[in-house]
């Protein structure tokens, strides 16, 4: 318990859920928080072809499906004409007609009841009424009321009408779909503010042309008691009913790196350190011709003979021509696509929308549950109705793999003097883990293909820009030849190469010639330092004879010195005797 301002008492307790349904469709739940508001009614609002009726039936019989019996009453189209248009989803509504889970009912009222003024909703809602407790129904489904109503020229029984309405909806206990056309003028503007006002939830439906391309969005404006989607979100009506995948469903929760996997070129994975992370996103850049398709391709021929599961999306080229062209590079498409470890999904970008676009490939990836994913070229996504288009689906699809750990190999095609700044070309780049970049060096009167490695998150790789050549046996990288002017390719190459052969054959006469010029001193070293030993020889020798000599002399004196002595010690003797 709280006090307020001026001392009163402020009773709080916790916050209680709004009971809800499931609509059973994916996404839609997500944008909802949970489904739509249990017994309470919901409002499907929006021009002719934005698919108001489909997803009303959609709702209805996805329900139906898992047990939860549904009426659906309509005032525009006859229970035949629902069933064989359901039909071409392929819901089977007879099917659950007979088990008693659904119930169709015509809501036409004879034109000659509104002419006498004797129109009244109370007979069929009561009608409805007893059916869904003769079948124990949950839901109901009022197809175009609005139809009906404008039929009605009397502003003041239009109201009683939808007050009737609005006080047997309370009473029902159904959670009910009203679809309704938006109306600007007369009774129909005033119908459709009760509509609104009346529902507690409020879901509209459009559809807009952008660049020549049509995209249906959802956008719910009202859910009473709940938290809710706010944003637009594209949708598409596909061969099995509504898809729509919510970008506010993504939350960053991709998988980490796996281990490193080979691109399929050798030297390749020597740049990049040891090859791809699987689980990674990689881009190969560069302008036309410089190889990019047919490294994609060499990768998902790799992968596939390592007996994982590759899909390629193509929006430049049909598969039997794609198969073809990097066959005459001695890339094998064709056996992986027989073995069924490759599968292709190709279509004309503007072909349709770049939400069907998704869709399709979203539906592929989970029949098909690929380990990798290739996509040929995001360039051509702007033709899908535009930039921001293109963006939406690229950051929706990477999104979708990465939370998958799927491993996603793009391609995209530069253009001009700057195609190094436009990278990705659609705003993607954080989104990139590894960017292969091609590009062409022009010299010696021809064009030639180098490759370097830009970016690789998580690992070192080289830097070094590197000629590429596609040879009948695929893509070879060549060791790089650096020379005073740079980078070297093709004939500047050779050129660089020739000239180089000729200075190192020059430099290796010069040291050959040393070589003899250092041998030849060595020699002339030595006989000097033989001729100076002979001479070293020859002055000892005659020091030791001088040093004989001198001793010689020596002994000599030493004897006169000592006969001397004795010749004067004898008279000596002689005196004393």
């Amino acid at each position: 318990m709280e006090t307020g301002e001026k001392g009163i008492e402020l009773f709080a307790s916790a916050p209680k859920s709004l009971p809800k349904i499931s609509t059973h469709i994916e996404g839609l739940d997500q944008i909802l928080e949970g489904g739509l508001p249990a017994q309470r009614t919901t409002l499907i609002m929006g021009e002719p072809g934005t698919g108001k009726t489909v997803l009303a039936l959609e709702i209805l019989y996805r329900g139906a499906c898992r047990g939860e019996p549904g009426i659906l009453v309509s005032f525009e189209e006859s229970p035949q004409d629902i069933r064989e248009n359901a039909a071409t989803f392929g819901w089977d509504l007879e099917a659950l007609e007979d088990r008693g889970l659904l119930y169709l009912m015509e809501g036409k009222m004879d034109s000659a009841t509104l002419i006498e003024g004797r129109f009244s909703l109370e007979p069929l809602l009561a009608i409805i009424s007893g059916k869904a407790r003769e079948m124990g129904a949950k839901r109901a489904v009022l197809d175009a009321p609005d139809v009906l109503l404008a039929m009605i020229d009397d502003a003041s029984m239009a109201r009683a009408q939808l007050q009737f309405l609005t006080e047997w909806l309370s009473a029902s206990g159904l959670t009910t779909l009203m679809t309704i056309k938006p109306r600007q003028v007369g009774i129909g503007r005033l119908f459709q503010e009760f509509f609104d006002s009346m529902s507690d939830c409020v879901i509209s439906l459009s559809a807009r042309v952008m660049d020549q391309v049509t995209t249906r969005r959802l956008r719910v404006l009202k859910y009473r008691g709940s938290g809710f989607g706010k944003n637009e979100y594209p949708f598409v009506i596909s061969g099995s009913g509504i898809k729509l995948i919510p970008i506010t469903a993504f939350q960053l929760l991709h998988k980490p790196f796996g281990e490193r996997i080979s691109s399929g070129i050798e030297r390749l994975d020597g740049l990049l350190g040891g090859g791809f992370f699987r689980n990674s996103c990689i881009l190969l850049a560069g302008e036309p011709g410089t190889g990019k398709t047919l490294m994609a391709s060499a990768f998902a021929e790799h992968r596939c003979e390592e007996g994982e599961k590759v899909l390629y999306v193509s929006f430049e080229e049909s598969q039997d021509a794609l198969v073809r062209n990097v066959s005459s590079a001695g890339i094998d498409l064709a056996g992986p696509l027989k073995r069924g470890s490759l599968r292709f999904l190709c279509a004309m970008p503007e072909s349709k929308g770049a939400e069907e676009h998704l869709m399709e490939l979203v539906d592929e990836v989970q029949g098909f549950a690929p380990d990798h994913v290739i996509v040929d070229s995001i360039s051509a996504c702007e033709r899908m109705g535009g930039k921001q288009a293109a963006f939406e689906y690229l950051m929706r699809l990477l999104n979708y793999l990465k939370e998958r750990g799927i491993t996603i190999l793009m391609v995209n095609q530069t253009s001009g003097s700057k195609a190094q700044l436009e990278i990705s070309g659609s705003g993607i780049s954080s989104m990139i883990d590894t960017v292969i970049f091609f590009s062409y060096v022009h010299g010696e009167g021809e064009t030639n293909r180098a490759i370097q490695v830009l970016k690789s998150r998580g690992s070192g790789h080289s830097n070094q820009i590197r000629e590429c050549v596609i040879t009948d046996e695929g893509i070879r990288i060549l060791d790089p030849y650096v020379g005073p002017g740079g980078v070297f390719t093709g004939t500047a190459r050779k050129v660089q190469e020739a000239k180089d052969a000729l200075e190192t054959r020059r430099l290796a006469a010069e040291i050959e010639l040393k070589e003899r010029e250092i041998e030849r001193l060595k020699a002339a070293l030595e006989a000097e330092k033989l001729k100076l030993r002979m001479q070293i020889e020859m002055a000892e020798w005659e020091l030791a004879k001088l040093r004989g000599e001198v001793e010689t002399a020596e002994r000599e004196r030493q004897e006169r010195l000592r006969l001397r002595e004795r010749e004067w010690q004898g008279p000596q003797d002689l005196d004393k005797s």
